[in-house]
């Protein structure tokens, strides 16, 4: 089987709640995603997605995607897309970084892999551990009212963990984080993401000031090395993301138990493959995940559900459902949230049809 053309298309994905807010004052209302189609001459075509969120989150935008899929793209012509580590290695080669670049190719490649041998991507990613898997649920930074109003909300969806975006002012964190606490359940789960937002000591004053109250803190300063300080002045569980991007970080942050949980994003690390690779690994060491991305619609969804449920479930800590935050649906056989809940399609591939009408004419061909 070889690679004979690859596409790519830009679809936009309006935010159900209208806007998305973090640390930083960033905020999205559409999210711009991109599509990959890999067609073989074999007639088997995968599919894949990336979708940064926004150009200030992460080292990703979404124009360079398709900027780096465009330069990629024509070396990777005729090559056997089920060959996963030969493919990967020639994205490497030909390509220095932009992991984000590379995850929607990777991601499309195990798709065409699951259709060729007739095996989900959960199966091939590891087998199916369970029937389905707890979700978490986003709270957009706002008033620390409104978003203990939200929990309510969401719990009567089925979301009993809930993910507080903090990282602005302490003071008025500690009031989000107390006020949302208050809405708690006796089983509901509360992280105070804090996405790189406050300094060292900001982080210090906040853990301390909520240090009664059962939450994880994540991510709380932009450096590793000050998110280890304030691991090292707290008791909280404690959980790293956007500063673990590879393996070597996962060995340096364990090593030095600099984590309890780490949040693992397909495209920060380059897709599928390299994801799996730090999956297995955190098992290994007996360190739990977050299984996630950036951002998405359904193609992205179904490749976070079927790397979820292929890992044990006393190591998934949790993860997202990204299609219901949007209001456009790009796929068909997306899995879908049941009471807060998700499973990853047991169909070939990935398990998702793209909807052609929806993504339009591709953006870029390559053949």
């Amino acid at each position: 089987m070889k690679i004979t053309e690859i596409r790519a298309y830009r679809v936009e994905l309006p935010l159900r709640e209208g806007a998305y807010k973090w640390s930083g004052g960033n905020e999205v209302k559409i999210f711009d995603s991109t599509v990959v189609e890999v067609r073989t001459d074999e007639g088997v075509t995968g599919f894949g997605e990336i979708c940064p969120l926004g150009p200030a989150y992460l080292p990703a935008y979404a124009a360079g995607a398709r900027t780096g899929i465009a330069e990629l793209a024509p070396s990777l012509l005729g090559l056997d897309p089920t060959q996963l580590g030969p493919f990967n290695l020639r994205m490497d080669v030909a390509m220095r970084g932009h992991p984000y670049v590379k995850s929607a190719l990777d991601m499309a490649c195990w798709d065409i892999l699951g259709k060729a041998s007739a095996k989900s991507v959960t199966t091939l990613l590891g087998g199916r551990y369970a029937e389905d898997f707890p979700l978490y649920r986003a709270i957009s930074q706002d008033s620390p009212a409104a978003m203990a109003t939200s929990v309510g909300k969401y719990r009567a969806e089925g979301y009993h963990k809930f993910q507080l975006k903090v990282g602005g002012a302490p003071d008025t964190d500690v009031a989000r984080i107390r006020a949302v606490a208050a809405q708690l359940d006796p089983g509901d789960v509360l992280v105070a993401d804090a996405n790189t937002g406050w300094t060292q000591h900001q982080a210090l004053r906040v853990a301390d000031a909520v240090r009664d109250l059962d939450v994880y803190i994540e991510q709380p300063c932009a450096s590793y090395e000050e998110c280890l300080a304030v691991r090292r002045h707290t008791n909280q569980p404690f959980i790293l993301d956007e500063v673990v991007d590879s393996l070597a970080m996962v060995v340096r942050g364990h090593a030095e138990q600099a984590m309890d949980i780490i949040n693992l994003k397909i495209s920060k690390v380059g897709g599928l493959t390299r994801a799996r690779q730090i999956r297995d690994l955190c098992v290994s060491l007996g360190v739990a995940l977050t299984i996630e991305d950036t951002w998405g619609g359904d193609i992205v969804t179904a490749a976070i559900a079927h790397l979820a449920q292929s890992t044990p479930p006393e190591f998934l800590f949790t993860t997202t459902d990204f299609n219901s935050y949007v209001t456009r649906s790009i796929a068909e056989g997306a899995p879908q949230r049941r009471h807060g809940r998700l499973a990853s399609s047991t169909c070939d591939g990935l398990g998702v049809t793209p909807r052609l009408d929806v993504l339009g004419a591709p953006v870029l061909s390559v053949k």
